[in-house]
C-alpha cells in the first residue's frame, strides 16, 4: 500500500503502468484519476489545496487499510497533491488490485467517495469572482451513505 501527499505532478500513464506490473497474483487493476475542472459558469484560474502534513497522511493510512480488509486487496494507490493547480492538472489518484475485479471496482468506487468527503484537505477556488473555500456538496454527503 502505498500513499502519497504530494506537491508535484505524478505522471498518470508511468503510475498506473508501474502500479499494475508490481505483482502477478491479481486478477484485476482499477485506477482512477481526479482533473481539476472549472466551473460550468465561471472561469477558474487556479484552485489551491491545503492539509496538516502528517494528519492527512495517517488519515489516507486508516481509509485505505479499511478498504484493503473490506475487498481483501492485495494492494492499494493512493496520491493527492496538494498547492496551487489549474484546470487541467492531475489532482488525485486511486489504484486497487484484487483477485476479483467486483472487488478492485468497490475498492476505488469507496476510497474515491472518501477523497471526496472525508480526507482532511481544504481547497480555495480563485476565480472572476473571487476567490471562495470550496463546500461540501450534498451529492458527495449523500455518496458516503452507501457504504
Amino acid at each position: 500500500m502505498q500513499i502519497r501527499v504530494q506537491k508535484h505532478a505524478f505522471d498518470y500513464g508511468a503510475e498506473c503502468e508501474r502500479f499494475a506490473a508490481a505483482r502477478q497474483d491479481v486478477g484485476a487493476v482499477v485506477t482512477f484519476c481526479g482533473i481539476v475542472r472549472a466551473p460550468q459558469d465561471d472561469i477558474l484560474y487556479r484552485m489551491e489545496i491545503e492539509h496538516y502534513p502528517g494528519m492527512t497522511e495517517r488519515a489516507l493510512t486508516d481509509i485505505a487499510q479499511t478498504a484493503s480488509q473490506r475487498w481483501g486487496l492485495l494492494d492499494c494507490l493512493v496520491i493527492h497533491r496538494f498547492g496551487p493547480l489549474v484546470p487541467g492538472d492531475r489532482i488525485m489518484m486511486v489504484a486497487t488490485a484484487s483477485r476479483h475485479r467486483a472487488d478492485a471496482f468497490a475498492a476505488a468506487d469507496f476510497l474515491m467517495d472518501y477523497l471526496k468527503s472525508r480526507a482532511p484537505f481544504w481547497k480555495k477556488e480563485f476565480t472572476s469572482d473571487g476567490a471562495e473555500w470550496v463546500a461540501a456538496k450534498d451529492s458527495d454527503e449523500s455518496a458516503l451513505k452507501r457504504w
